[in-house]
């Protein structure tokens, strides 16, 4: 094989492996108790929104129009909605009498304490599972995989540039599926493992729909979660420094995205939009 696509190859792996050490980062730690991942939550709900709006649906309009755009956009909202409605999370919130009665009932808080713990453990790993589909599939507004391979075809600089842009966008990525894994979980090897499948997604690309998808996730589950653990002043501070931390990442990524002044594009009236819009 041509050393230059062995290279290639290598490099395209960088992003889906820099999940893998966002994975570490975050088990290396004890588990976080609930008012951690409470604002654990809010910063990952601000990556994501910041992803949504700012990268995702930015791109899309200008793809493929802003009527287009934001009619694929609520499409992806609506079909979340529509899958939260027919395959329910499990419901956590039970009356304050039940636990009441629990702790009456046995005479052993510690017992009450642990059921209840589980019970926290059953609602986070919905948005677990949810959240590392997503921020697999939808992680780039293009094949990152595909574009740091066909950059170190190009180059070795392009390609290394394009890998180290691509591994600073995986990495907070991992750690925002980690963490809540290994809470719910209680493995690390799972929370690990989760991580990293869904940072190997990356070769799907993305397409809009994703966008509305992310967005309604993070305002319908992962925002509640944080108020819920970290309280509303807690955790709206940590969702604009999420968003903060995801918009200095696209200023870092443009930065090192190679001059397209040598590509030839072709015209507008030859384009054909996502789905063949």
């Amino acid at each position: 094989m041509d050393p230059k696509v062995v290279v290639a190859l290598a490099l395209s792996l960088i992003g889906g492996l820099s999940t893998s050490l966002g994975a570490l980062l975050a088990i290396l730690n004890c588990a976080p108790n609930n008012k951690t991942l409470g604002m654990l939550q809010g910063f990952a709900t601000g990556l994501m929104l910041s992803m949504s709006f700012f990268d995702l649906a930015y791109d899309a309009v200008n793809a493929i129009g802003f009527l287009k755009g934001n009619l694929w956009f609520f499409a992806g909202a609506l079909l979340f909605s529509t899958i939260a409605e027919v395959f329910p999370e499990p419901d956590c919130n039970l009356a304050d009498e039940n636990d009441k009665h629990l702790e009456n009932k046995t005479g052993n808080n510690n017992i009450a304490g642990k059921e209840l713990m589980m019970r926290h453990r059953r609602r986070v790993i919905f948005s677990v599972v949810v959240t590392a589909i997503v921020a697999g599939v939808s992680l780039q507004n293009f094949p990152v995989g595909t574009a740091a391979f066909l950059g170190t075809t190009k180059g070795f600089r392009v390609g290394l540039n394009l890998s180290l842009a691509i591994a600073l966008h995986y990495i907070p990525e991992g750690i925002s599926v980690a963490l809540p894994a290994y809470f719910a979980t209680c493995s690390k090897w799972q929370a690990f493992k989760l991580a990293t499948l869904s940072g190997f997604a990356e070769p799907l690309g993305v397409i809009i729909v994703v966008g509305g998808v992310m967005a309604f996730l993070t305002l319908y589950e992962m925002l509640p979660i944080a108020f819920e653990y970290a309280g509303r002043k807690d955790a709206v501070k940590a969702v604009f420094v999420g968003m903060a931390f995801m918009s200095m990442r696209e200023v870092l990524r443009e930065k090192e995205r190679p001059p397209e002044n040598n590509v030839a594009m072709p015209s507008q009236s030859n384009q054909s939009g996502p789905f063949g819009l």
